[in-house]
C-alpha cells in the first residue's frame, strides 16, 4: 500500500508544483491500495498544490442524456413504451447532489464531493474544481459548449492548467476535443439532457475519441513539457494542457 505522503512526493517529482491549475484522470485500480482510497488521493493532491492550487476532475453524466451511447446501450432492446418508461424516470440533474457517472472513476466523485468544491452546470458534461480558481473554471458552461472552448475544460486551455494522468491512456485524454473543434467543418447534432428544470434539448458538436489514442502517440513524440514516471503502481504522465491541444491542432491540421 502506497501512503498518503509517498503519493504526495511522487506528484511532486512528476512536477506537479504549488499554486498549480491540475486536472487529474485516474485510474485508482492501477494506482493500487491507497490509505482512504480516493479520498486519500485528494489529500495527496491538495498537500502537493497547496492553497494557492486548484484541483479539477471531469464529473460528467452521460445517464442523463438520452443521446449518449450509455443510454442507447442502456435500452437497447427495449420495447418502445419500456423505452420510453425508462426515460420517464430518469432523474433530473443536480449540480450539488447528482454523482459523477461511473465511467469517470472514483477519483472524479472524491473531487465533487469534497467541501467546498463547485461544479459546473452542465446536464451531461459537467465539471467539478476545488481551490482558489474553481469558480472561475465552473462558473460559466453553456449547454452549446459542453466540451469547447467556453467551457470549463476551455478555461483548463486558458489558465495553462496540467493534466496528470494517472494510469490512464492519452486516449483518453479529454483536451483533445479543444484541437477537434479548432478545424474546419465542425458537424452538429442534437443532445437531449434531464436539466434541472426538465429535458432540454440544444444543438453542439458530434464529438467522439476513437482518433485519440493514435493522436496521444504523435503528441507524445513531439511534446517537450511532458514528465513521467511511476506513483505508486501506475505509470503517470503530466501533460501542459496548452502544448498538447496546440501540437494536437498541428497534427490534425496537417493530415486534413
Amino acid at each position: 500500500m502506497t501512503s498518503v505522503s509517498a503519493l504526495a512526493d511522487g506528484f511532486a517529482g512528476l512536477g506537479v508544483r504549488p499554486g498549480t491549475v491540475l486536472h487529474v484522470q485516474a485510474s485508482l485500480r492501477a494506482l493500487g491500495p491507497v490509505p482512504g482510497g480516493a479520498a486519500g488521493v485528494v489529500d495527496a493532491l491538495l498537500d502537493v498544490l497547496g492553497p494557492d492550487g486548484t484541483l479539477v476532475a471531469y464529473t460528467a453524466t452521460p445517464e442523463n442524456s438520452s443521446t449518449s451511447r450509455i443510454h442507447q446501450e442502456a435500452v437497447a432492446g427495449l420495447a418502445p413504451a419500456e423505452a420510453e418508461a425508462y426515460r420517464a424516470r430518469m432523474p433530473r440533474f443536480d449540480p450539488a447532489t447528482t454523482p459523477a457517472s461511473p465511467t469517470m472513476g472514483a477519483l472524479s466523485e472524491a473531487v465533487r464531493t469534497r467541501p467546498g468544491a463547485l461544479r459546473s452546470g452542465h446536464p451531461q458534461t459537467s465539471w467539478a474544481a476545488l481551490g482558489p480558481r474553481a469558480q472561475e473554471i465552473t462558473g460559466r458552461h453553456p449547454l452549446t459548449s459542453h466540451l469547447g472552448p467556453d467551457s470549463p475544460l476551455g478555461r483548463l486551455y486558458d489558465l495553462d492548467a496540467r493534466v496528470l494522468m494517472i494510469g490512464v491512456p492519452m486516449a483518453n485524454f479529454t483536451a483533445f476535443h479543444l484541437a477537434d473543434l479548432r478545424l474546419p467543418g465542425v458537424r452538429l447534432r442534437e443532445y437531449r439532457c434531464v436539466a434541472p428544470q426538465g429535458w432540454v434539448a440544444f444543438e453542439a458538436p458530434d464529438l467522439d475519441d476513437v482518433h485519440f489514442a493514435e493522436l496521444g502517440g504523435h503528441v507524445l513524440a513531439a511534446a517537450s513539457g511532458v514528465t513521467t514516471g511511476r506513483v505508486g503502481d501506475a505509470e503517470c504522465r503530466l501533460v501542459p494542457v496548452r502544448e498538447a491541444v496546440d501540437l494536437a491542432e498541428r497534427i490534425l491540421r496537417a493530415r486534413a
